[in-house]
């Protein structure tokens, strides 16, 4: 009987030599004669115990990191095959406290399964949404998920039934589901974990939309920067046809549903819908005016849901076990949980999924450890480029998508950057302005020229000239980007920079 050792194929574990271990300990089994079953699966989302090597015991499975090709040799003659005790030993993964505080539901399987293997898939409950989901009405399955209370992972927030709802209800003789898998935000990686680590949960979600709604063609608009998501979306896509899951007769339900991967070209633009869209059709990828909304006149004209990865792979689990069960996570507007990302400068980054309501300070040192250098956390950037600096007296706020629009702030896709009462709050205003600058889609006035003259504006406020005269018009030029863009690029920029300079203004040399 051989054993099995789990050794991760997630492409941030890749980068700091998991391919490596992996080989490292196949090689060395077969030196000992040893039969070994070894399994690539996706991350645990512990980043810092990266490469996290997983036993098969009785017991459970056991982990040891983080692992470099160099422990391999130890971890074989200290027995590990069978969980004994190493100075890398961390003791049964169920039981590490970063996952056990933790609850989750769209990431159940990431980390435990094989990703691209169907049967580890089904064996995982997967595909019973699906199942669930060919037995009731479209109008049913769009009510489970408004009664779930699922709102959009991308950073809007909006109701993601609502959205289902019109597309259900506009004739059209074609109808599309779209993935909005352009994850291109700052501390920013469940997106990627998924697609890694679970692909099947995303297909499937995107099956059940298009039953839902009667769409029978689905794209996944995948950033180019995400090679080994590729291709595990590919494998399981094509696994997924040839079982039935996908194709002219979906599990002999007479109902269809196709699915394929189209790359980007590397546009942070492009993660705006409308602009994704026009770049699916093959054009450039500008934004368009709206309405009409996508949902009514999306790709190619026609009725078309376009949601991200974290809210389409969370309808299997609703369906699965229905709505009630996922809105009885989180709290007010908020419910279920989010995939919360720890980045930046802190002692544990990685994944982190818990229902809405926990505060940001008990993220940042329940989870985080707080910050890596040991110095005070300064401000915390949340929801991207485009997200606000908290400072230290906000971090109670609750991870709550209106207590952060009370203060001024946007959840975002939940990315959580972290940084220590070193860092330059006024180089990160202007960084936050150039960034806009350079990833204008140049449509609207406001957003192309704005941005432009802001960052202009922030390097004579930077080097005191008429610093005064220049802060009114940074804030004059905030104002109007705010209100005058087409979308959230240059509506949501000033959201960094003033906030830098409403909580921080002493880095910028102004009085407070």
């Amino acid at each position: 009987m051989s054993i099995t050792v789990f050794v991760p194929c997630d492409s941030s574990a890749v980068s700091i030599g998991a391919d490596r271990v992996a080989a490292a300990i196949v090689k060395e089994a077969a030196q000992r004669g040893i039969a070994l079953n070894l399994v690539r699966n996706g991350s645990r989302g512990l980043y810092w115990l990266e490469t996290l090597v997983e036993v098969a015991t009785e017991q459970g499975r056991v982990a040891y990191g983080p692992v470099q090709t160099s422990d391999v040799a130890s971890l074989f003659a200290a027995d590990f095959l069978t969980g004994q005790a190493h100075p890398l030993y961390l003791g049964l993964t169920e039981e590490l406290p970063y996952l056990k505080k933790q609850q989750r539901l769209t990431f159940a399987r990431i980390g435990i399964t094989d990703p691209i293997s169907l049967d580890d898939y089904l064996a995982h409950d997967g595909y019973r949404g699906l199942n669930n989901a060919l037995k009731q009405s479209q109008a049913e399955i769009v009510k489970a998920v408004t009664d779930s209370g699922l709102r959009g992972r991308g950073g809007a927030a909006f109701p993601t039934g609502i959205k289902w709802n019109t597309v259900l209800n506009t004739p059209s003789e074609q109808k599309y589901i779209i993935c909005n898998a352009d994850e291109g935000d700052s501390g920013t990686f469940s997106d990627r974990m998924v697609m890694e680590g679970d692909p099947f949960v995303l297909i499937e979600g995107m099956t059940i939309a298009g039953l839902a709604v009667g769409a029978n063609q689905g794209y996944i608009y995948l950033r180019v920067e995400y090679p080994h998501a590729h291709k595990a979306l590919n494998a399981a896509i094509a696994a997924a046809y040839a079982a039935g899951y996908l194709g002219d007769d979906i599990l002999g339900s007479g109902n269809a549903f196709h699915l394929e991967v189209r790359l980007g070209a590397g546009a942070y633009i492009c993660g705006e819908e409308t602009s994704l869209m026009e770049s699916l059709e093959g054009k450039r990828g500008l934004v368009r005016f709206k309405p009409p909304l996508p949902a009514i006149s999306g790709l190619f004209g026609k009725p078309t849901i376009v949601n991200n990865v974290i809210s389409l792979a969370s309808v299997p689990i609703i369906l699965d076990k229905g709505g009630d069960y996922y809105r009885d996570f989180g709290l007010g507007r908020s419910r279920g949980t989010l995939p919360l990302q720890l980045a930046g400068n802190l002692k544990y980054t990685g994944l982190v999924e818990i229902a809405f309501g926990m505060t940001l300070r008990e993220l940042l040192y329940d989870f985080g450890g707080g910050s890596a250098t040991g110095r005070p956390i300064k401000a915390v950037q949340v929801g991207g480029p485009l997200g606000a600096y908290l400072p230290e007296s906000q971090f109670d706020t609750p991870l709550d998508y209106e207590a952060f629009a009370a203060n001024w702030t946007v959840l975002g896709h939940g990315g959580v950057v972290a940084f220590d009462d070193t860092a330059d709050m006024a180089a990160l205003a202007r960084y936050n302005m150039e960034f806009c600058a350079v990833e204008s889609c140049g449509k609207c006035t406001p957003c192309r020229i704005g941005s432009t003259r802001g960052t202009e504006v922030l390097d004579d406020i930077i080097n005191n000239v008429d610093r005064d005269k220049n802060v009114v018009l940074l804030r004059s030029l905030c104002d109007t980007l705010l209100n005058g863009s087409l979308c959230a690029l240059g509506g949501m920029t000033p959201y960094p920079v003033l906030s830098a300079l409403n909580h921080f203004p002493e880095d910028f040399g102004v009085d407070v």
